[in-house]
């Protein structure tokens, strides 16, 4: 399904102010200038908003929303960007939305990026910052027996990781996972919408390059999830994918395989959409059809 007028017109602005990363621009602190010009939606409003830190030094923000109920569910977010752009004010807006309409505590994790903290840098944060977050769900305000874990792009390759892990270590118990067009493997060939739609294939591979110390390292489960030998076990799972991504073949057989190992685990794509614009309904239209698809599946699995 091609993209319609009004999503073309708004993909080829994102491009315009994109960094053309592997091109013309090689360095991660240039890159993230250029990123940060960037403006989005401020989003929903919520009941408070606090930045906390997290030992050892990690830092995060925490959305409460506005409800009756005295001790909401609480998700952990981890951000996209390659694993070297965005921060937690990128990713405001995202976290609002989830946190008002899931009517969840969402904690935003600000975890170590490349190429200054190379992998597993924040794969560490990010699985340290759940299990805090496990052990603080009550003093945060929330309900500790209901626990997910969230994030978009490399954000969902985190919380995949940490998904991983957490079954690995036998703690903490984690609910859900929320797989926003995940990266799962970080050499897949990403030939289809490998340009045009934003993120391209190239965009992937200088990412690549900044995140991994030892190419080797890709090969690691914690490093490309869908690598991993056995995904039994795992969280049941919603992996939303876009039409014109280049990581949408990679999130769709990541899904296929928690599937095939037994975890109640679900695929969606959403059909004329591009990369990077979760969050950014009121901007994209059509973007609204993944969030809606993220808010139902939080709201059924903390039911």
């Amino acid at each position: 399904m091609a993209l319609d007028a009004y999503t073309a017109a708004m993909l080829r602005l994102m491009t315009a102010a994109y960094p053309d990363l592997g091109g013309t621009v090689t360095d991660a602190q240039e890159a993230r200038r250029i990123y940060a010009k960037a403006r989005f939606p401020r989003g929903r409003e919520v009941a408070a908003v606090e930045d906390v830190a997290i030992p050892p030094g990690i830092r995060a923000r925490v959305y409460r929303p506005r409800t009756e109920n005295p001790a909401p569910p609480v998700i952990v977010y981890f951000h996209g960007g390659g694993f070297v752009l965005c921060d937690l004010d990128s990713h405001d807006g995202v976290c609002r939305l989830l946190c008002e309409d899931a009517s969840a505590i969402v904690v935003s994790v600000d975890y170590r990026r490349a190429p200054e903290h190379r992998y597993p840098a924040a794969a560490d944060d990010a699985y340290d910052a759940v299990c805090w977050v496990a052990e603080h769900a009550a003093e945060l305000g929330g309900d500790p027996a209901w626990l997910a874990v969230a994030g978009d792009s490399a954000g969902g390759n985190l919380a995949a990781v940490t998904c991983l892990r957490a079954r690995d270590e036998g703690f903490p118990r984690l609910d859900f996972q929320l797989l926003i067009y995940p990266v799962t493997d970080c050499f897949a060939p990403r030939a289809e919408n490998a340009e045009g739609y934003l993120l391209t294939s190239a965009h992937m591979r200088w990412y690549v390059e900044q995140y991994l110390a030892d190419p080797a390292d890709g090969r690691q489960p914690y490093a490309s999830p869908l690598l991993a030998e056995d995904l039994s076990g795992l969280p049941p799972a919603l992996v939303i994918t876009a039409e014109h991504d280049p990581l949408r073949e990679e999130g769709a057989a990541y899904g296929a395989r928690l599937i095939d190992a037994g975890v109640p685990a679900r695929v969606h794509q959403v059909d004329g959409l591009f990369h990077g614009t979760f969050g950014l309904g009121e901007l994209v239209p059509i973007a609204r059809e993944a969030e809606q698809a993220a808010v139902t599946a939080l709201t059924s699995a903390f039911r």
